[in-house]
């Protein structure tokens, strides 16, 4: 079996690790959102690709759901000291893998062969692929003008009502090498319970992506369980974007993409729905979970 995730944020990551102990990790192509990407003091930091990163490679902080577990922060504090800005959390360990995407990309490495190497070195047995090595950024319109995500999301702490998201690059990205094989060999397809406006909706931007989803069964992961995220701001941008926050909004968002939407028990699926366990929140019980949506999806 081959399966092929699109994916971003916790949920993502989360669904990844649960597919990967229930398939094999070898079975998994995961492709993950690049629209969160940004530099900071001079570092290039891949949000989504490195939660990927440390929750396959046990190295999550599980409860703050982002970072290194057991981080420090001796080189924050120092840049803080010295007079740079600190809105945007990094740990020590976390600053040691920036520091080598950031040589690498500068020499003319692409950006999926920089995850593919970081990947190895962690012990990553999932294929992970950025959507695209083109530079692509997530833009949220707010009342007040247009933020970059990272600004609204952690600078802002997400407290702003989205008027519009755009995908600034979009229009000139390409697939990173290796993203329409992995969609065209896999026998599953699934969308992972990540936030669509912000964490799937990049990757779809990407030329090439969505109409080589159109000719494979596509399952999404509710990322709504009783009409609320299990984190993050999502029903709160369904709303303010006119949007229904439910299985029912999930399903009308995806359309005719979208084969099949998996939501949690109590929830009302969609027509041709399925209905699964999908909190994927404890690590223990991701295998078991994972298990029951290849159940249900096969």
């Amino acid at each position: 079996m081959s399966i092929a995730i699109l994916c971003g944020g916790l949920g993502g990551s989360r669904c990844v690790d649960s597919l990967a102990r229930a398939a094999g990790p070898e079975t998994v192509t995961a492709i993950g959102n690049v629209g969160d990407d940004v530099e900071i003091l001079g570092l290039h930091v891949s949000p989504d690709l490195d939660t990927v990163l440390y929750t396959l490679a046990g190295l999550l902080d599980e409860e703050r759901g982002w970072g290194v577990r057991d981080e420090t922060y001796s080189a924050l504090a120092m840049a803080g000291a010295l007079g740079a800005e600190t809105w945007f959390t990094l740990g020590d360990r976390d600053i040691g893998l920036h520091l080598v995407r950031t040589r690498w990309l500068r020499e003319g490495i692409p950006l999926s062969e920089a995850t593919s190497r970081l990947a190895q070195a962690l012990g990553v047995g999932v294929r992970l692929l950025p959507a695209t090595d083109d530079r692509l950024r997530t833009k949220i319109e707010t009342e007040g003008g247009e933020l970059d995500f990272q600004e609204w999301f952690v600078g802002r702490g997400h407290r702003d009502a989205v008027r519009g998201v755009r995908f600034a690059g979009a229009e000139d990205a390409t697939p990173a090498p290796g993203v329409l094989d992995g969609i065209k060999m896999a026998e599953l397809v699934v969308i992972a319970p990540s936030n669509p406006f912000v964490s799937i909706f990049p990757v779809l931007a990407v030329r090439g992506i969505r109409e080589a989803l159109a000719e494979k069964r596509v399952a999404a992961i509710s990322p709504l369980v009783g009409g609320r995220a299990l984190r993050g701001p999502l029903a709160e941008m369904m709303e303010s974007l006119g949007h229904e926050p439910s299985a029912a909004g999930i399903a009308a968002l995806y359309g005719d993409l979208v084969d099949v939407v998996v939501v949690a028990p109590g929830d009302e699926p969609p027509a041709g729905g399925a209905t699964c366990d999908i909190v994927m929140v404890d690590p223990l019980k991701r295998e078991e979970v994972g298990r029951k949506l290849l159940e249900a999806l096969l």
